[in-house]
């Protein structure tokens, strides 16, 4: 009997000579039988092991799991499973493990190891804590290069996520065809990475970090502290085996709704399926083309105001529904941040009272300054008495669901601008994906995910999405009465 990979997506995998490839894409690829394949390189050195994680042991042991897929390769050339101790081993003396690791103190189980092959089913479901300790039991003494293989379905909350993002438009979450296979070169310095072309352009960027690890050896040479990167998109349609035993399984994955046919059909990484968003990501991508007229109304500012930290001050101009144009400062001062709001305003003629501005932080600091604008306090109550844990998460639902019904439109102007090496459009498309349903509050309000949560998962606040959701409040806030009296018979 004959064993190979597959033309296409498998072959690609099993030949690329990067120190990590991932493996991702749609269901149905052929990812782990890849994944498992890659032990029949070594399967006759006496000295070689793999060890393959996933989360739990239930996944390993489960119906066409791991193990079950493992059965139908290792026992074709000799290996002897030990299924109580899930090991195979190979006659030669190599071995092939699978473990699970499920919590994060597991990761010291594997001190003092050494693993020149390490394998992961379902990369997206670990930790890059994980991931980057065991890169550290990654080594060998048997003669084969140390390195790491993974595979994974798309998962836009993941690490896996930010770290693969060269090879995935980040507009539309499609893998790039030409940049599928290509190699990149990084080196990971705590939480900072240095990325590059190749090893000479990473070791020029990490220079000054080198030179502190490289003086302290004069065996270490600077390229040793450099990995290699691919993601290798695979898809169905390459998995011709798959296809002539259950042709049914393309119609299964056809039949999803749009979104879940975007991911798990088409690999698409912005895509989420749990029902958690509040904007539904193809409604999200049509504000930057709703270019409607009938958007456009009164004149508003929105501003999302930060200081010194890592967060933007950011402004929007809103023409009705129509994002016409912004402004961004990574760093601010309060003068400057009122010049701001005056400008744009004197520049669209937008009044006072046409302005809101959140009031937490640096915000108070304006209120003075602007006494006729909208003080918007996220932790306050939701207006009119509507079912929401505050005015915040109140305005995000309203706004979800004008998105949704395709009523707000992001211009060109905006969209197309670059900030911290992104476009604006970039930014919102990736923020978004953090405004999401919580779980309610003891009053039983409906609630968003806390801030905190949502910066874990960005790295960083949903600056662009809290000033955009800041122009629903004009839309629920009770209109100020005026009130009349007349002074011999003048009306005021």
């Amino acid at each position: 009997m004959i064993i190979k990979p597959q033309k296409g997506f498998q072959e690609k995998f099993l030949s690329t000579s990067a120190d990590i490839a991932i493996g991702g894409g749609s269901a149905g690829a052929g990812k782990t039988y890849a994944l498992l394949l890659e032990d029949l390189r070594h399967y006759q050195n006496p000295n070689f092991g793999s060890v393959t994680f996933r989360r739990t042991s239930p996944q390993i042991r489960g119906e066409g799991g791991l193990w079950d897929t493992s059965l139908q390769i290792y026992n074709h050339v000799g290996a002897a499973p030990k299924e109580s101790s899930l090991q195979w081993a190979f006659k030669s003396g190599a071995k092939a493990s699978f473990r699970h690791l499920e919590y994060e103190k597991n990761v010291l189980d594997w001190q003092g190891t050494q693993l020149p092959l390490i394998k992961w089913d379902e990369l997206t479901h670990f930790s890059a804590n994980m991931f980057f300790y065991l890169l550290s039991r990654n080594r060998s003494t048997c003669g084969v290069k140390p390195y790491m293989r993974a595979t994974c379905n798309p998962d836009p909350d993941s690490w896996v996520a930010e770290f693969i993002s060269w090879w995935i438009d980040q507009d539309t979450g499609y893998p790039i065809p030409e940049r599928d296979g290509q190699l990149r070169y990084f080196m990971r310095n705590g939480e900072e990475y240095f990325w590059g072309d190749s090893v000479a352009e990473v070791v020029k960027s990490a220079e000054a970090i080198l030179h502190k690890y490289m003086k302290k050896s004069s065996i270490v040479k600077p390229e040793d502290f450099i990995k290699s990167l691919t993601f290798i998109h695979g898809d169905i349609y390459g998995n011709e085996e798959l296809l002539k035993v259950n042709p049914a399984y393309l119609g299964n994955l056809i039949s999803q709704s749009e979104a879940e046919r975007a991911m798990l059909l088409e690999g698409n990484w912005k895509v989420r399926l749990d029902g958690h968003e509040l904007y539904e990501y193809s409604k999200f991508k049509d504000c930057f083309t709703n270019d409607f007229d009938t958007l456009r109304g009164k004149r508003y500012l929105t501003g999302d105001i930060a200081g010194k930290g890592s967060d933007l001050f950011i402004v929007g101009f809103w023409d009705g529904f129509r994002l016409e144009d912004i402004t961004i400062m990574e760093k601010s001062e309060g003068d400057e941040i009122l010049d701001v709001f005056y400008d744009m305003a004197n520049q669209y003629k937008v009044p006072q009272s046409n302005i809101a501005y959140d009031n937490d932080g640096i915000g108070q600091f304006i209120s003075g300054f602007l006494k006729n604008a909208y003080s918007f306090v996220n932790n306050s109550k939701a207006i009119n008495g509507e079912n929401f844990q505050n005015l915040k998460a109140q305005c995000y639902y309203k706004s979800a669901d004008r998105v949704n019904d395709g009523c707000i439109y992001i211009s060109p102007l905006v969209a197309n601008k670059m900030v911290k090496n992104k476009t604006i459009r970039q930014h919102f498309m990736r923020e978004m994906r953090v405004i999401r349903r919580h779980k309610p509050d003891h009053d039983g309000k409906l609630c968003i995910l806390p801030k905190e949560e949502q910066k874990a998962i960005l790295g960083n606040s949903p600056d662009f999405m809290d000033m955009f959701m800041m122009r629903e409040v004009f839309e629920i806030k009770p209109e100020k009465k005026v009130t009349h009296t007349r002074v011999k018979g003048i009306r005021i």
